[in-house]
């Protein structure tokens, strides 16, 4: 049943800096990552793009973000209901910058703390700690510009940081947020993730029986806590009872509890009073008291259920939601085109045999290469009057075209009423019109005689 035992080769707390330093390396290099131009994930309210998988999507595309969202809250669900609160312990940023701060700067580099392995007392006041705030600053500065990149690309933020008085709101947001960190890190501590974190607060309802979580073994420690979480002893009185009372796994504990107190809301996973309790207990030849699993499986001495109906749901629907944003991304149109008619329903030339109907169409050219566009329209008795030639537009560039259609014979098919005629465009790149082609729906309208006759009399 236990996580690890004292012959285990790798504690959890240096399987997670592993994984803290992975993440980090990925977060600062893949803005910096490109595939014709594209970023692997950018949402540019600069240039009102959105690009996924090293694809740009204009705003106009953005019935992708719904799948987004979905997705990102069904990861949650499914996460939250297998793990528990592991993203706080394994990867949430604020997690990882306070162990950054506490375990590296405070204790590693200035030896403000005495031990990592001692989380309850605070750092020694100190000149150091003015040293520690100075190399957490220019941290924060960085993990400010970092989160930035994902909607200010590397290589138009560095463009702008030139002169930074012309983008005070790119400068104010990076200040404000590294402002932020330097206050949450240094002042606000594991009390941002026990008080204010969201996810804190709606977790909870998201367990069950078999979501996996540090859990005291009770039948083989002891009890410490009565039924009302009131300490009954701060070392079991039991003859079989295995806890020794060193608190190690209180003392490691960042947000400052003790686990044997049973399930609580501040337990981020981080899994640190597993191996204090791991290398305790392994100099007595015993397992762990805290393993990484359910209650229920604790209790009844067996495996975790990892495949139960929430979970399977959930994943089910996870997979689903990646397909259909799959599905829609390849959908991608390579060009865009609103067709939107003028306020004049026509124009009557030639003593009514030359019926016109003007249109605004604006173009956008969402490839990453230039193309020259044209376009035709899918009716028999209806021609293009202008523009008479392709245009080039170049990539991401838009263009409004005044488009007129004339009528090459008489469409008329009421006396005294207009005809109202369904017409599709279909504009396309010349130079691709295999890959980059799009249809418009749009009216026609042709005058009756009657409205032929009262146009010329005017």
């Amino acid at each position: 049943m236990s996580a690890c035992n004292s012959n285990c080769s790798t504690p959890y707390s240096k399987k997670r800096y592993i994984t803290y330093g992975i993440l980090t390396v990925i977060s600062l290099v893949l803005p910096f990552i490109r595939i014709g131009g594209n970023h692997f994930f950018l949402l540019s309210f600069d240039k009102k793009q959105l690009h996924l998988f090293f694809t740009a999507f204009d705003m106009q595309e953005l019935y992708l973000m719904p799948f987004l969202l979905i997705m990102l809250f069904l990861g949650i669900f499914f996460m939250t209901t297998l793990g528990g609160r592991v993203w706080c312990g394994w990867t949430c940023p604020q997690t990882i910058f306070r162990v950054i701060y506490r375990d590296w700067i405070e204790t590693s580099l200035l030896g403000l703390r005495k031990s990592v392995k001692n989380k309850q007392k605070e750092s020694k006041n100190s000149p150091k700690k003015i040293i520690a705030v100075g190399i957490w600053s220019i941290i924060s500065l960085i993990a400010a510009s970092n989160f930035t990149w994902y909607f200010i690309p590397p290589e138009d933020f560095f463009k702008y940081m030139q002169n930074p008085m012309e983008h005070t709101v790119l400068l104010g947001v990076v200040l404000g947020i590294t402002a932020f960190l330097i206050y949450d890190i240094i002042l606000l501590k594991e009390d941002f993730c026990i008080y204010v974190c969201p996810y804190a607060r709606v977790q909870s309802v998201m367990y069950d029986e078999e979501t996996i979580a540090a859990v005291y073994n009770e039948k083989r420690g002891g009890k410490i806590y009565d039924e009302h979480k009131n300490l009954i002893n701060s070392k079991p009185t039991g003859e079989t009872d295995e806890c020794t009372g060193c608190e190690a796994c209180v003392k490691i504990c960042p947000t400052h509890i003790d686990i044997r107190k049973g399930m609580q809301l501040e337990c981020i996973n981080c899994l640190e009073c597993v191996d204090a309790c791991t290398k305790v207990m392994g100099k007595l030849g015993k397992e762990s008291l805290i393993d990484w699993a359910s209650s229920t499986a604790v209790e009844e001495n067996r495996k975790t259920k990892f495949l139960r109906f929430r979970t399977i749901a959930y994943g089910i629907a996870l997979v689903v939601a990646l397909i259909a944003l799959f599905m829609m991304g390849a959908t991608k149109e390579h060009m865009l085109l609103n067709v939107n008619r003028t306020t004049q329903l026509y124009k009557i030339k030639d003593d009514g045999k030359n019926v016109q109907n003007a249109y605004t169409f604006l173009f956008q050219n969402t490839d990453a290469k230039d193309h020259k566009y044209y376009f035709e329209v899918e009716h028999k008795g209806l021609s293009i009057k202008k523009p008479s030639e392709p245009f080039t537009l170049k990539a991401g560039a838009k263009l409004k075209k005044i488009v007129i259609l004339k009528a090459d014979k008489n469409l008329s098919v009421h006396d005294e009423k207009d005809t109202i005629l369904e017409i599709t465009i279909k504009a396309f790149a010349v130079d691709d019109k295999e890959k980059i082609v799009v249809k418009r729906e749009t009216t026609f309208i042709y005058p009756s005689p009657y409205s032929v006759k009262t146009y010329l009399n005017k």
